[in-house]
């Protein structure tokens, strides 16, 4: 399931990976004019890739078999989910910020998936994530339109 970390060409590999997927997101944003942009997804998503190798480090250094790498991926997910859940805010009527807390915690996930080294994986939830963020915006911007008629302008 998981390679081994074998150099330092292979923690540039995975990390510089994380790196530029968690940044091509944050791309998208920064065009949405979003307040997490390139360098928060950048930093999310090769963060948690750095955790991941930290354990991976650890475990092939460890004789011991108690040593559980996906203990790491785990709170990796919580801690996100955290830093995730304070960009959530209610102005006014309207709860805003969700859209972006949750593609930090994609990005996250990218990370994660980098730093085991499934980088078909972190590639392929980054063109996901990219699609979801810019193609279905245009999906989804005249179905609220249609959704936020007054019940006036139903009837």
């Amino acid at each position: 399931m998981q390679q081994l970390i074998a150099n330092n060409s292979d923690i540039v590999l995975r990390l510089g990976l994380a790196l530029g997927l968690g940044m091509i997101i944050g791309v998208e944003r920064v065009l949405r004019g979003k307040s997490a942009g390139m360098r928060t997804y950048a930093m999310v998503s090769m963060g948690s890739a750095l955790f991941v190798i930290i354990s991976e480090i650890v475990r092939q250094g460890a004789q011991a078999t108690n040593v559980d790498a996906l203990r790491m991926a785990s709170n990796i997910i919580v801690g996100v989910g955290f830093l995730g859940s304070g960009l959530i805010v209610l102005r006014g009527q309207r709860l805003v910020g969700l859209t972006t807390a949750s593609g930090l915690w994609v990005s996250a996930g990218i990370g994660v998936a980098a730093g085991f080294g499934f980088f078909n994986l972190a590639v392929i939830a980054t063109v996901l994530t990219i699609f979801i963020f810019a193609i279905l915006f245009f999906v989804e911007e005249p179905l609220k339109k249609i959704s936020h008629k007054t019940e006036d302008e139903i009837e």
